[in-house]
């Protein structure tokens, strides 16, 4: 996994009046490492639906779609990966009801990070690294001294490490080193919430593509390959 790791947040979404769908065909515009579905608000049936929509889209792209926290709708719709938090259900367990589904796993300490490298993971995610206002409840920031330790450790268990939380563009480019990957979710928005709904549907998602093919081509550039 290397690049840019798009989060679609049916919630964040919804604040700036943009469908999931339409966020999701524009972001796919550009090069992926993944593109995750995040709807801790909707419904199980809603976000089947969804999730449903998204795997042909996230297939003909070339794209691993990504169930965040629910194994049993991700296998339903045909996910790729479900990414797992720490008071989520064990990887051991993911693995016995699913085995044919890959795991990633959030963590947000080094003691965290090592468990989970001990699991072996499709990859890890380690943060916030900055401050972040995605999340209701946010975990503390690790920052950009710890994530450069975490990354040597995922590199030498040859596990690949998704930077989250807090990220922009001109911070991306400042952490390509200690990443393989580097999630966003705001980044990928217009700044002014008030404003951007203000305009018309059709500018806001030509945004959101513009700037996915932004950070996408800034990583491409940036981000050191992953050790073989």
């Amino acid at each position: 996994m290397r690049g840019l790791y798009a989060i679609a947040d049916a919630e964040v979404l919804e604040a700036h009046g943009i469908d999931v769908l339409s966020f999701a065909a524009a972001v796919l515009s550009a090069p992926l490492a993944a593109l995750q579905l995040r709807a801790k608000d909707v419904s199980a049936r809603q976000t089947l639906s969804l999730l449903r929509e998204l795997a042909p889209m996230c297939r003909r792209a070339g794209v691993p779609l990504v169930a965040n926290d629910r194994p049993d709708l991700a296998v339903l719709a045909g996910c790729d990966i479900v990414h797992v938090g720490q008071h989520d259900m064990p990887i051991d367990r993911v693995r016995r009801i699913a085995p044919g589904l890959r795991v990633g796993v959030s963590t947000h300490t080094l003691e965290e990070l090592g468990a989970a490298l001990d699991t072996r993971p499709a990859y890890v995610a380690f943060g916030p690294v900055f401050a972040t206002s995605s999340k209701k409840d946010p975990s503390p920031v690790v920052g950009v001294d710890a994530l450069r330790v975490a990354h040597g450790r995922a590199r030498d268990a040859g596990i690949p490490l998704v930077a989250i939380g807090g990220i922009t563009l001109d911070r991306a480019v400042g952490i390509a080193d200690d990443a393989d990957a580097v999630a966003v979710i705001s980044a990928l928005l217009p700044p002014s919430l008030s404003a951007d709904r203000a305009r018309p549907a059709s500018d806001r998602l030509a945004e959101v593509a513009a700037r996915a093919r932004e950070l996408a081509g800034v990583l491409s550039r940036a981000l050191r390959p992953i050790a073989s």
